[in-house]
């Protein structure tokens, strides 16, 4: 690999991406946007978006030199000095640039002065020769896996406690990109059909050993088509594991009570036959508005989309009327940082007891609608022990008539008896808990 070379041009369009990636969500749409005004393609489209893409995983890594170098949070710069900064700690500290990219460099600061003030172009130019000298101090393990894998200290300090040395593992898996993971919707297609189809396609894939209806796609291949016509849905399989342990029967009446984007609905709806009925809530309008799409893509008959918070249950169906529920609960997410690699650095301890707190109220909501003799689900995305067996033993201390059911598969023990969790490490998927709880009566 020879050194890296930047000119001007391909400079500042990094800077604009970064810059418009803290207001445009998905980011890809700030670099397309970006790129598109510098003319960006081919080659070039690649090698940036190499370099746009690795600024969005070390963020929290960059910021943290960025402070210990001006000594205040770079959140509140000026957000051009900040993407710029960003840019520079990424180019300059994390990769090996030539001479002349070292001379671009420099010369964002006139760029800077333009698209802001000379005050922030001369302050940029000040700083750079501190960046282009800078060395990480890496005195503790924390630290050193913190370089690799690109954690916050403290979600590293956790997954230690909870796995020792296996933990190191973890990191890399929830680094590794996952392939494209589609669950068959036996409603409107056979296995055949959507094998045939991939085939047909030259498309490479294998089945999961785990859920049998889930299909990883090897290949770069857009299953657009399969998902219009309703045959598929994208599904992790760990998240398609949760509708199997439930299994609702055909003519329950079944509550979802985070259901948004639907894919949990769906997949009930079709181990269920389309009969009987689910209770599908969520709060969130633009997410429901997904569930609506994907409900109808796929045939589903029985599902109604209620838009209110899983709190209100009670009061919406009423006490003790309902056959099973499943509640994949709201939670930090940080099972699935594999699929969304920012989101690692919004993480922050601090927001897991309000996270709880809803969880909580939620697990209470749902034990108030069940039925005796009736399920509950409860499951989260989420590899932290606060919002998984810590609410489950919280709950049922608090119920005497609730009955753990003990899970034995197809995932590993959790750390609660008969609860069961999914490993990104382990099983290839995203993180996931399960708990399954029945109403005794």
């Amino acid at each position: 690999m020879g050194k890296l070379k930047l000119s001007d041009r391909q400079l500042y369009a990094i800077i604009e991406a970064v810059k418009l990636g803290e207001e445009v969500k998905p980011s890809q749409g700030a670099k397309r946007k970006a790129f598109a005004k510098y003319r960006i393609d081919g080659w070039e489209n690649s090698k940036l978006t190499g370099i746009f893409y690795s600024i969005q995983r070390r963020l929290g890594l960059i910021d943290e030199v960025i402070e210990g170098l001006i000594g205040v949070s770079p959140l509140i710069l000026d957000p051009w000095l900040r993407a710029a900064l960003r840019v520079a700690v990424e180019v300059a500290v994390f990769r090996d640039p030539n001479e002349k990219t070292f001379q671009h460099l420099k010369g964002i600061a006139q760029f800077l002065s333009k698209r802001t003030h000379p005050y922030v172009g001369y302050y940029y130019y000040d700083l750079l020769p501190r960046i282009l000298e800078y060395v990480p101090v890496i005195d503790s393990e924390e630290k050193r896996l913190k370089w690799g894998y690109l954690f916050p200290e403290w979600f590293i300090a956790r997954m230690r406690g909870l796995l020792g040395e296996e933990a190191e593992e973890l990191l890399k898996a929830l680094n590794e990109t996952l392939p494209t993971s589609i669950r068959i919707n036996r409603l409107k297609a056979s296995m055949e059909e959507v094998e045939n189809y991939l085939r047909k396609k030259s498309v490479r894939f294998e089945r999961s050993e785990r859920v049998e209806t889930v299909i990883r796609i090897l290949d770069p291949f857009n299953p657009e088509w399969l998902f219009n016509k309703g045959w598929a849905i994208a599904q992790e399989e760990a998240a398609a594991a949760a509708s199997l342990v439930l299994s609702p029967k055909p003519g329950e009446t079944v509550v979802d009570l985070a259901a948004a984007p639907g894919g949990k609905t769906a997949h009930m709806a079709e181990l269920m036959n389309n009969k009987g009925r689910i209770y599908a809530f969520d709060v969130d309008k633009a997410r429901i508005k997904r569930m609506n799409e994907v409900l109808r893509r796929t045939g589903v008959e029985i599902a109604e989309v209620i838009k209110a918070d899983g709190r209100k249950a009670p009061e919406i169906l009423g006490e003790e009327t309902v056959d099973r529920i499943l509640l994949d609960a709201p939670c930090t997410s940080d099972g699935t940082i594999a699929k969304n690699p920012e989101l690692r650095w919004r993480l922050r301890e601090k927001n897991i007891s309000k996270v709880v707190a809803l969880q909580k109220e939620l697990i209470e909501s749902a034990w108030r609608i069940l039925k005796p003799g009736g399920r509950l689900l409860y499951s989260t995305c989420s590899i932290l022990p606060e919002e998984n067996e810590e609410v489950v033993k919280w709950f049922l201390e608090r119920h005497p008539d609730a009955e753990l059911i003990p899970l034995s598969g197809p995932y590993d023990p959790g750390f609660l008896e008969g609860t069961m969790r999914a490993w990104p490490h382990r099983h290839k998927t995203i993180g996931f808990f399960y708990t399954l709880i029945e109403k005794k009566g």
